[in-house]
């Protein structure tokens, strides 16, 4: 049974009625269950089976609610982490030091001494100035850092250009072809332990044909540093996975991917890292809204609900799909629009969908949001950021208020503003 299921004709996360969460919370508001992380998260290590040697870190930014971090910390997931922030939900989560990974293009020398001075597991370096950096602050600090190098292999990932990261025109990692001699420089210098690579070329992969070719590629160069006495004995092969946010479309074949993945490796000697977020948070989480108004069109009716796209960027962002249901389905259908009130145009979830019929005051949700859904909140048009609720069971608890934009953001008049009403001045 899926985690959010239709029980006596009312739709329900686990065995807690979302009637229920909204009349305690409010709406919009983000709901997860417990059991489908859980789920995901054994389902993708099963399919890993095969590999003798692995670690599995959960991509933090995928969805950092130190709830959901430790639903997956005590599956025996680490942390791949893109920021101090994520560094210390990680941590505030019960993620131990050496289960994180830290990934990303611009690490600060700030962010760079906080994970040093942590004791994470590893940095994945992206270019040969942050590796010289790292070596001189774990220099200072008498410390070797622990760190892989990460490769663009120039692969197509053929998903979103978006959230395609293994081009040769993409911002992240070093070219595979300058690797070989810049693995030299970074292995000779104080303070910096390197000791494998690192590749990740986008995320919503179904086809797993791009990501042989990239593991191919990372495995012929492992043999070529090897063959040049470097030790290479981690391997991080980033995350990916996609999953069905369409009827009808599939999800990324997890067992597949493991399969594949067995066959491909089975002579590195390494120990594998892997970082799923999609994979696991997606479809375990839902964003929860109210129906304001039914308004008229000029071909199709706008469904206009209190959610917006601060609150779920994904289908302004990436024209994403979410499928929408009433929580309290009639078993009617229509064809509509489906917008939130933020004043832009580009605040719409849905064109000329068939959905289920809705009218003023009914309860809805957007389907697979617990990726990239709360984790890319804004406070646009000064709107509040939703809170978050996490069900285990039929037990569940509020895991993030609900904040105002004036709590997020802490503006203040400047100091000689202050000074009681403002003054008006004739012409």
């Amino acid at each position: 049974m899926s985690s959010f299921h239709l029980l006596g004709g009312e739709m329900h996360a686990e065995a807690v009625p979302l009637a229920s969460i909204a009349a305690a919370v409010g709406t919009p508001a983000y709901v997860y269950s417990a059991g489908a992380l859980r789920h995901a998260a054994q389902l993708f290590r099963a399919a890993l089976g095969k590999v003798p040697r692995k670690q599995l870190m959960f991509a933090v930014k995928a969805n950092p609610s130190p709830a959901v971090l430790r639903v997956l910390a005590d599956q025996n997931f680490g942390a791949d982490i893109v920021s101090g922030g994520e560094l210390d939900c990680a941590l505030s989560a019960g993620i131990t030091a050496n289960h994180i990974v830290y990934s990303g293009v611009g690490k600060t020398a700030p962010e760079l001494i906080a994970a040093l001075d942590a004791g994470i597991g590893r940095f994945n370096l992206e270019l040969e100035r942050e590796g010289q950096l790292l070596s001189a602050l774990a220099s200072q600090r008498g410390r070797r850092a622990p760190a892989l190098l990460r490769i663009n292999p120039d692969v197509d990932a053929s998903t979103h250009a978006k959230i395609t990261t293994g081009r040769l025109d993409s911002k992240f990692g070093i070219p595979i072809d300058d690797a070989l001699a810049m693995y030299d420089r970074l292995a000779a210098l104080p303070g910096l332990d390197l000791h494998g690579l690192a590749v990740h070329i986008g995320s919503q992969i179904i086809d797993l044909a791009p990501l042989e070719a990239a593991y191919r590629k990372i495995g012929d160069l492992i043999r070529a540093l090897r063959q040049k006495g470097h030790r290479v004995y981690h391997v991080d092969l980033g995350g990916g996975l996609g999953v069905s946010y369409r009827p009808g479309l599939p999800s990324a074949n997890v067992e597949a991917y493991g399969a594949m993945v067995a066959e491909v490796t089975r002579d590195w000697d390494a120990t594998l890292l892997f970082e799923p977020g999609r994979f696991i948070a997606a479809e375990a989480g839902i964003l929860l809204t109210r129906v304001l108004w039914v308004k008229p069109g000029s071909r199709h009716p706008f469904v206009v609900v209190d959610a917006a796209m601060n609150d779920l960027a994904r289908p302004a962002m990436y024209d994403a799909w979410h499928e929408f249901a009433a929580v309290r389905p009639t078993g009617e259908k229509f064809v509509a629009n489906i917008v939130g009130p933020i004043c832009e145009s580009g605040d719409t979830f849905a064109r000329e969908r068939e959905m289920d019929r809705v009218q003023e005051g009914d309860l809805a949700m957007f389907q697979t949001a617990g990726a990239y859904g709360a984790s890319m909140a804004s406070t646009y048009n000064c709107r509040a950021i939703a809170p978050e609720v996490l069900v285990d069971d039929n037990r569940y608890a509020t895991v993030s208020e609900r904040m105002a934009a004036h709590q997020v953001r802490r503006q203040r008049l400047a100091p000689w503003m202050d000074d009681g009403a403002p003054s008006t001045r004739a012409a």
